[in-house]
């Protein structure tokens, strides 16, 4: 009943300037009602067909990052390209928002060979260690959903700023929402912050709906020794899917190389 009042809130907020006796509804005895009502008020009647209109609480399981950097500095990305057909069990993510942090971002495939991760956007990891490879960016699949951007204003700087502070531990409880090219936003709420890591084998193991947001703690290094690049890492776990606006799920912006990625 807790968590409903929470995504009720979360859901909710866009509408409490209209809507003044939300909260009180939700207070209410009628919560479940209110939370319904409140669902199938925000999924766009113009949602493709195959999206989901109402909300679907999921099963969370346990939890326990590419090197994007800090502002005013960065470190290489991962080397790999995809498409929509190699994904495995679902949509491709097109874009992540972390609305109490302000971050809003489209989702892309990183470029052939990438060496230094795009700015204005966020990338997703493709795992090459298995054939056919595979694109760590389906949202509702048995896998991790493993995005990364640099540090920098814009983009995940406030994911490094939070996690500076006792630990990040405010972060904990914070809704992300993931759209996918299907037309839906996978709504996740994050249960962990892991800083100074160097490895995302965790992720990469992950056998359940995860989502894992990633950004550098440090500057680029052309040639880092094992180690040397430590990663900040944001762990989220799903809660639910709700209809988007195909115009909201598919943005217009793709990013552009950063004007300080080494030539």
């Amino acid at each position: 009943m807790r968590r409903l009042h929470q995504v009720a809130r979360f859901l909710g907020a866009g509408l409490s300037g209209v809507f003044g006796l939300v909260p009180a509804l939700i207070a209410g005895a009628g919560v479940f009602l209110v939370v319904a009502g409140l669902l199938n008020y925000l999924a766009p009647v113009a949602a493709n067909p195959s999206a989901t209109p109402t909300f679907e609480i999921k099963p969370t399981g346990s939890v326990s990052l590419p090197s994007p950097s800090p502002q005013g500095s960065s470190s290489p990305g991962p080397s790999s390209t995809t498409s929509a057909t190699t994904a495995p069990g679902g949509a491709l993510a097109t874009r992540i928002q972390v609305p109490a942090l302000g971050i809003d971002l489209p989702i892309v495939a990183p470029p052939p060979n990438e060496t230094f991760p795009l700015c204005n956007a966020a990338e997703y990891w493709v795992d090459h260690s298995v054939t056919p490879a595979r694109p760590l960016a389906t949202p509702g699949a048995a896998q991790a959903t493993y995005i990364y951007a640099h540090a920098r204003t814009g983009m995940f700087l406030p994911l490094l700023s939070h996690s500076m502070v006792n630990d990040g531990k405010d972060m904990i409880g914070m809704y992300v929402v993931v759209y996918t090219d299907d037309n839906q936003r996978h709504i996740y709420e994050i249960s962990a912050v892991r800083r100074h890591v160097t490895q995302l084998n965790d992720a990469l193991d992950a056998k359940t709906d995860q989502l894992w947001m990633q950004t550098s703690e440090g500057p680029y290094v052309a040639n880092p020794a094992p180690g040397q690049v430590k990663d900040l890492q944001v762990v989220a776990m799903p809660l639910g899917i709700l209809a988007a606006d195909p115009a909201e799920a598919h943005p217009t912006n793709k990013g552009h190389v950063c004007a300080d990625a080494p030539r």
